[in-house]
């Protein structure tokens, strides 16, 4: 049996299904018991047409921004399968929202010239400064996205192509599990990746009709999912920091071991 400081604890992990097992690996080493009950689910936008358009005609831009993870996999499945080479996006110059964006670039052989520590969109665009005034810039992101990037960089003179590269969904299996999770034992804590997914936790113990369990404590990942769990009344208990999933583990033992 896994020993360490959640030893004891069982932790709710929200993450989409291909996501979740990452953070529960930590978890578990940290001796945590997890469930998985996915409150959001990655698939493909209603149309790749503005993806597929973008990245036929990459010559147009000088800046790519990525968001998030899931971007860069629709951008890499698309270049593929359009036969487009790796080598078309070797002019441009790529921004990534998080050190983790950054290495899944990297692991689909682009190379991200600016990335902040931090994983919040206000991070790129210090980060970016005035390097992108005045260029063309192409944003992959969810369907569902704030605008703060491309608003800002409006406002800066540059010309924005956003494109969809995915959309999340609510997984409506994911009521009944969260309907039969608190009919029992309540866990010590839920863990959020996004505000989706806390907006989506609430859809669902809407939809189980369910209460918030208030023995449960909130573990957010970074700032802006924090805001999210705050605007619905429930203030987290530890936010991580890095914005990652190893800090995100580290926040749940903050959030678990302290008062």
């Amino acid at each position: 049996m896994s020993s360490g400081p959640l030893t004891g604890k069982r932790v709710l992990v929200t993450r989409a299904r291909h996501q979740a097992g990452q953070l529960s690996g930590e978890l578990v080493k940290l001796g945590a018991e997890t469930i998985e009950i996915p409150a959001i689910e990655i698939v493909p936008p209603a149309s790749f047409d503005a993806l597929d358009g973008a990245l036929r005609d990459l010559k147009q831009y000088q800046w790519l921004i990525v968001t998030s993870v899931n971007a860069v996999r629709a951008i890499e499945e698309r270049r593929a399968a359009l036969g487009i080479a790796a080598a078309e996006f070797s002019d441009l110059k790529i921004a990534a929202v998080g050190e983790t964006t950054a290495r899944a670039l990297s692991e689909a052989g682009l190379v991200a010239t600016v990335t902040p520590k931090e994983y919040v969109a206000e991070a790129l665009l210090a980060a970016l400064g005035d390097q992108a005034d005045g260029a063309n810039v192409l944003i992959a992101q969810a369907a569902v996205a704030r605008d703060v990037i491309p608003e800002a960089l409006w406002l800066r003179g540059a010309r924005v192509d956003v494109v969809e590269a995915y959309q999340t969904v609510i997984p409506q299996e994911s009521v009944a599990k969260i309907a039969e999770l608190f009919k029992g034992a309540v866990p010590d804590a839920a863990t959020f990746a996004s505000s989706s997914a806390v907006a989506n936790f609430f859809y669902l113990l809407g939809a189980a009709v369910c209460k918030r369990p208030e023995g449960m404590r909130a573990i957010s990942i970074g700032p802006i999912t924090s805001q999210t769990l705050r605007e619905h009344g429930w203030e987290p208990a530890a936010e991580a920091d890095p914005h990652d999933v190893p800090g995100l583990a580290a926040a749940t033992v903050r959030g678990l071991t302290t008062s």
